[in-house]
């Protein structure tokens, strides 16, 4: 198997011994395939990891030996991999057990906060999955909703906690692999993650507190205009209480997310499955007492002492140096913009949306807005869908992938958002360049705070094979119907930047 031009490539061919079907999730690391155990003809999702992984010698050894531990936990909520291995060729992968239902990540998407019976209900069976991992000394270290894995088309039926294939042993040090990769996510991060200290299943217990908290509250407990803004409020800052965000939750919830999201791990639950049952607790109103050691959120902002005798110290010279390290962190393992900038819509594409601040955003004539690093190149492909010129994009595509992606935003009058997944892609497909295909069924959801659909597909050059991904949304509008489209080099979308801009956009007066 050699490395994919891009991660459809390896539609229809075998790997490994699976013949692949289709691609049912994709991230820096790696690409999750559905496909068929072509031995025992059963259904997987086959993990493929980044080639380059595969150079490292003592990641490649880690990573086998880790997914094989976790292959041999025999727990109801931890996914079940049945191989783990390296291909011919050194790339990395692994047969897991494929669940035909939605991620937590896609359930927050569609449906914002969750109703509290769901949240004791899902979270409970994540507590014990990841406890249960602590005690094979295995440390997740990706906590995230994409993670947590929806069994079936019932809501909380059966949770599975996934992607462990890159764990880490809590003998570890937490921070860069082999290859000067951060395992993490910076949402989701543990103070001592970012400082790069000695983690343990705790660092684990505040990932799940960030995503308990968003499950609740429908957002994040440190939303930042900036990845560096966001990683020093994870070091510092106290979370907004969740008793302001939803009323109904009583003031003790508080209490017990604090000390889940304590900065320093011995101030947090022994446990996952202890801090859940403290949570539910609280919600029910059963009493319950919090430990002599009380959460940093709870304190005075003072001095105060850490894991092996650290300290935060919030003075001036302090912070400044703690900025100029955690900047150092931020340039291995982000990418993306710092800042964002507004469009404010206009009375011919009455769509208004935020966007990173190095884009450019052009209104063509009357017809449509598109925003992007190379704003030039897309308006003029955009510009004429009939006999449209991709030789500009392709080379963006070719050189600059990274470069390869933005916003299109427009009204149309023959855009039905009620009407089904083939109906849509021939309206795109008279209105975008190239060969429109659509690759997901439509789903419901709001947009702007109307209704709207969702669909996942593709736009490509028909002469030269270059292809855009998007993610499109068509919303109802009392005038016309609006689009909006966010494209990206194949195999380059950025879900955290396709959500910012989704959830920033409003339909202002014409």
């Amino acid at each position: 198997m050699t490395a994919p031009v891009n991660e459809r490539a390896l539609i229809g061919q075998e790997v490994a011994g699976y013949y692949v079907e289709d691609v049912i999730g994709k991230g820096g690391m790696a690409v999750v395939y559905l496909a068929v155990d072509s031995r025992l003809n059963r259904r997987v999702a086959l993990k493929v990891l980044n080639p380059l992984l595969g150079e490292d010698d003592r990641f490649r050894q880690r990573f086998i030996l880790e997914s094989r531990t976790v292959a041999s936990i025999d727990h109801p909520n931890i996914i079940p991999i049945y191989e783990a291995d390296a291909a011919a060729d050194g790339t990395l992968y692994i047969a897991m057990r494929y669940v035909d239902g939605p991620d937590l990540r896609r359930l927050f998407y569609d449906r914002g906060p969750l109703p509290v019976s769901q949240v004791s209900r899902i979270f409970t069976q994540v507590a014990a999955a990841l406890d249960t991992s602590h005690a094979h000394d295995l440390i997740h270290r990706d906590v995230k909703p994409a993670n947590i894995l929806i069994a079936g088309h019932t809501e909380g039926e059966h949770v599975y906690l996934t992607d462990f294939g890159i764990t880490k042993h809590r003998t570890s040090i937490s921070g860069l692999t082999q290859t000067d990769q951060f395992i993490g996510t910076p949402r989701y991060m543990s103070p001592e993650q970012i400082n790069k200290e000695t983690i343990d299943g705790r660092c684990d217990q505040y990932g799940l507190a960030c995503v308990v908290y968003e499950a609740l509250a429908g957002r994040l407990p440190f939303q930042r205009d900036n990845e560096i803004a966001l990683l020093w409020a994870h070091l510092a800052e106290p979370p907004t209480p969740l008793s302001t965000l939803r009323p109904e939750l009583p003031p003790e919830v508080d209490g017990v997310m604090a000390r889940a999201l304590a900065k320093a791990p011995e101030q947090r639950y022994d446990s996952c499955a202890e801090f859940v049952t403290a949570l539910r607790d609280a919600i029910s109103g059963q009493s319950y007492q919090l430990q002599q050691t009380r959460p940093a959120a709870e304190r005075p902002a003072r001095p105060r002492a850490r894991a092996g005798g650290r300290r935060i110290l919030l003075g001036a010279g302090a912070a400044i140096a703690a900025v100029i390290a955690l900047v150092a962190v931020l340039a291995v393992i982000l990418r993306g913009e710092d800042a964002w900038a507004a469009y404010r819509g206009s009375a011919a594409v009455p769509v208004a949306f935020e966007h990173p601040a190095g884009w450019t955003t052009i209104q063509h004539a009357d017809v449509f807005t598109v925003s992007a690093p190379r704003a030039e190149e897309f308006r003029t492909l955009f510009s004429t869908p009939v006999t449209a010129d991709w030789a500009a994009v392709n080379e963006i595509i070719k050189t600059d992938p990274e470069e390869a992606t933005g916003v299109y935003a427009q009204t149309l009058d023959t855009l039905d958002p009620r009407g089904g997944a083939q109906q849509l892609q021939e309206t795109l497909q008279s209105s975008l360049p190239g060969t429109v295909s659509v690759f997901s069924e439509v789903v419901q959801v709001r947009v702007g705070g109307r209704p709207a659909v969702r669909l996942e597909g593709s736009i490509a050059d028909p002469q030269q094979g270059g292809r855009l991904d998007f993610v499109g949304y068509a919303v109802e509008r009392p005038d016309e119907p609006a689009l909006m489209i966010y494209f990206c080099a194949s195999g380059r979308c950025d879900d955290t930047l396709a959500g910012r801009l989704v959830r920033s956009v409003t339909f202002p007066e014409s």
